[in-house]
């Protein structure tokens, strides 16, 4: 399996995933991963938990169209995407995302793109607890704007 693409309540092993992209085609020369962790404050303000919420069906469909865009855009060997549901303390593992390309610029690149459009396009809701309150939180706008960058650029394209 080429692109691996999980939305989980349980963490995930990122040495296995490496491992995973390392194995799949001897052309691998780059894995680029990126692991997102829970942080223990969301604007100034210590939390208690994060809880992220999916709708099954299209929040993989979503994830699948961001695999799909970076495919087309980079020579890619391989993609895997965990994100986790429910409810996650500080520090948790949040998000993986790992790349394997025969090259660096492109395993880099693609990472970074990824993690844009997950910020930014992925169906996840967040709500995050702290002091016995909880509320929504949306994306930032400097995560817009990241992202926004990779239809500005045409080298990026």
């Amino acid at each position: 399996m080429r692109n691996r693409l999980v939305v989980q309540l349980v963490d995930f092993d990122l040495a296995a995933e490496y491992r995973r992209l390392c194995e799949l085609d001897g052309a691998v020369g780059a894995v680029v991963t990126f692991c997102g962790l829970v942080r223990d404050c969301e604007q100034q303000a210590p939390i208690d938990s994060l809880t992220l919420q999916h709708y099954p069906g299209m929040t993989e469909a979503s994830l699948g169209d961001i695999v799909a865009s970076a495919d087309r855009r980079w020579p890619l060997h391989g993609i895997t995407i965990i994100h986790r549901v429910g409810e996650l303390l500080p520090r948790d593992q949040i998000v993986f995302v790992g790349v394997a390309s025969g090259h660096r610029a492109a395993a880099f690149q693609a990472a970074d793109y990824l993690m844009d459009y997950l910020k930014t396009r992925a169906m996840f809701w967040k709500n995050v607890a702290h002091g016995g309150e909880r509320q929504w939180v949306d994306c930032k706008d400097s995560d817009r704007q990241a992202a926004h960058r990779w239809s500005q650029d045409p080298k990026r394209q």
